[in-house]
């Protein structure tokens, strides 16, 4: 950590700054310039916090050298995270293939969806059985039995299934049919949602939110980390922007970016990026030959009549003919697309 002091910083108050930082058990080692005096802080930072040398007088300025989000850190932890969803692995050269509808719906359409999954390629199924809406009249979707629902027909075709969960207290009850619990970009801070998921054991796929920046993202990830879940995938899914063109900015630079700083497992949704069918293709691409380690898409054979994001989602055979293009660029890349697990409880 670097503190800088203000350039009228009296004698009196750098011995403050001094001896406060000693006596937190840490060395301070001084610098002194033509117009700046600057001391570095040696020692575990996290003994001291910045606010509360901010608030010495005399401090301009106090700069962290290592980040704040420690446990998501490539520098704490340099090997990739590969993160094991019921037998399929993201991260680490591991594609995961995530697919399926934005709400459960009747269980003979997600029969025929995760079917069709499967035989595209996917090795996950996803759908929301709870749905975070904008408006309170909206389908808020099928609940308890909804979870019934989505786990019968990704397991029935060996697929893991994916889920969003949007209320602590139901954290319990959706870890009982979800392989992987997907916190929304609405609840991305959510604390108290990420601190119950931390407590889980299953995988989590975060999502960023709509006006998060990288570290926001990261520090949501510390959040689950924190609390001894070391199975966390981030999702790139799109911010807000001021053109109306897409239905968010689709952020591919995050993609590398995050790979600089994390060894967390990233993945893209192009589906809620850009929210046009025809743009998920090529955004798709993007996100793998950025270094993505999954995209996660949704799909309706009748989007006309969908609960939920209907616009959005691609045509079981639009679907197949991007996966069969994704595994292209995967060999491509020298990635792998883990296959689904057959072994999954019906």
């Amino acid at each position: 950590m670097i503190v800088i002091l203000k350039s009228g910083a009296s004698d009196q108050q750098i011995d403050h700054v001094i001896e406060r930082i000693e006596a937190l058990g840490l060395q301070a080692h001084l610098s002194r310039g033509t117009f700046r005096t600057i001391v570095g802080v040696i020692g575990d930072e996290s003994k001291v916090s910045e606010d509360s040398l901010r608030s010495i007088p005399g401090i301009a300025q106090v700069i962290p050298v290592l980040p704040p989000y420690k446990l998501a850190s490539l520098e704490a932890h340099p090997q990739r995270s590969v993160v094991d969803v019921s037998g399929v692995l993201v991260g680490g050269g591991n594609l995961g293939m995530i697919a399926g509808p934005c709400s459960v719906e009747e269980p003979e359409r997600m029969d025929r969806l995760a079917k069709s999954a499967r035989e595209s390629g996917a090795n996950l199924f996803r759908g929301g059985a709870y749905k975070p809406r904008t408006s309170p009249y909206a389908f808020q979707g099928l609940g308890v039995e909804g979870l019934k629902i989505l786990k019968e027909a990704g397991h029935r075709y060996g697929l893991p299934v994916v889920t969003e969960v949007t209320d602590p207290r139901n954290v319990e009850i959706v870890s009982e049919y979800a392989d992987m619990l997907q916190v929304g970009a609405r609840n991305m801070q959510n604390f108290v949602l990420l601190t119950e998921v931390g407590k889980s054991s299953r995988p989590v796929l975060l999502k960023r939110g709509m006006s998060a920046t990288i570290q926001d993202l990261l520090m949501s990830a510390e959040y689950i980390l924190s609390q001894g879940n070391p199975n966390v995938v981030l999702c790139e899914r799109g911010i807000k922007s001021f053109d109306p063109s897409t239905r968010n900015l689709f952020d591919v630079a995050a993609v590398p970016v995050l790979a600089g700083l994390t060894h967390l497992p990233v993945i893209v949704d192009p589906s809620h990026a850009t929210g046009r069918p025809d743009l998920i293709p090529a955004c798709a691409l993007a996100g793998l030959a950025a270094g993505a380690d999954g995209v996660h898409i949704e799909i309706h054979d009748e989007p006309e009549v969908a609960k939920s994001d209907g616009p959005q989602a691609l045509l079981p055979e639009q679907y197949q003919e991007l996966a069969g293009r994704m595994r292209k660029m995967a060999e491509l890349l020298g990635k792998t697309i883990s296959p689904p697990n057959p072994e999954v409880a019906a």
